[in-house]
């Protein structure tokens, strides 16, 4: 029963989050805003949202240790197991900006998260912080017209021009929020219930089972973009979703309610979370590509942490 708890839940947290993007992107070009725009906010925001659903579910269940253990578990899967695997299928050709500032700025903010936790919680004024934070990298960015350019292409690619008009656009954009918090509460749901019925602690089923779950969508979506050749496409994706996962959803989250977090966390996960991105960044700079068997390290690296986890 938990497992099917799971299993709905991913999939409704999915369609969820699918139904929320596309009707809140159509919504964005009725109102006039431009492809930036929408592409770094309701874009962004609406990719994370199974993530925010899944962190607030947790937390307000009464599950800390889930919904932290989904955000630093989401950023290990991310890098790990999708762009492992994306790179194994596909090398990856990478831009110098993402060496040159998202990458420094992703190690600085999961640096800085080990001093925002320092005192086992991260409360309603830190939260807050890590929103502000966020609301200034996406202010500088849309200041750069090179970024606007390619941002606007990206959305263009992707969404096109609005086909729904304002009435369709909201019911596509409440059903998503429906089915997201559907999908949250079922999926932590199943998720406690299986680390209950192995013995195992809610800290590992929210870095692996829970993690996962809200990471399929980036998989899939990597992996295609991949096949396409479309390099900068996978690396933004993920390391833009890394950074919304510790200023965006763990900011909102504490906002809602503050996140306490286990001191084996801060030891263990922040660490290993902090060394797989310093080993892509590592990676990246080498000649600017990263290469199958990089990917395949990658990947094996994360599936060996997860397995251990449960030992």
């Amino acid at each position: 029963m938990d497992l099917l708890l799971i299993l709905l839940g991913v999939a409704l947290l999915y369609a969820g989050g699918e139904g929320l993007v596309r009707g809140a992107s159509a919504l964005g070009q009725r109102l006039g805003l431009t492809p930036m725009v929408i592409g770094l906010t309701v874009v962004s925001f609406g990719t994370s949202s199974p993530e925010l659903a899944a962190s607030l579910a947790a937390v307000l269940k009464g599950s800390p240790a889930v919904s932290f253990g989904n955000i630093v578990g989401s950023n290990i899967a991310n890098l790990g197991l999708v762009l492992g695997a994306t790179a194994a299928i596909w090398p990856l050709a990478v831009a110098a900006r993402f060496l040159q500032r998202d990458m420094p700025f992703l190690i600085l903010i999961s640096l800085s998260l080990f001093w925002v936790v320092r005192d086992g919680s991260v409360d309603q004024l830190e939260g807050l912080v890590l929103v502000a934070v966020l609301a200034v990298y996406l202010g500088l960015l849309i200041r750069k017209p090179a970024e606007t350019e390619e941002v606007a292409a990206e959305f263009a690619r992707e969404y096109g021009t609005a086909k729904l008009n304002v009435a369709w656009s909201l019911l596509l954009v409440a059903a998503g929020i429906g089915l997201l918090v559907v999908g949250a509460n079922s999926l932590i749901q199943g998720a406690v219930g299986v680390a209950r019925s192995l013995g195992v602690s809610e800290r590992v089923i929210g870095l692996t089972v829970v993690a996962f779950g809200t990471s399929l969508p980036e998989l899939s979506a990597c992996v295609v973009a991949a096949v396409k050749r479309e390099g900068d496409i996978v690396l933004g994706n993920l390391i833009g979703s890394n950074i919304f996962n510790i200023l965006f959803i763990l900011g909102v989250t504490a906002l809602v309610h503050p996140v306490g977090v286990e001191t084996q966390a801060v030891r263990l996960d922040l660490a290993v979370m902090l060394a797989l991105t310093l080993v892509v960044w590592a990676f990246l700079t080498t000649g600017r590509r990263l290469v199958r068997w990089e990917g395949v390290v990658l990947f094996v690296g994360y599936c060996g942490y997860a397995a251990w986890l449960f030992v």
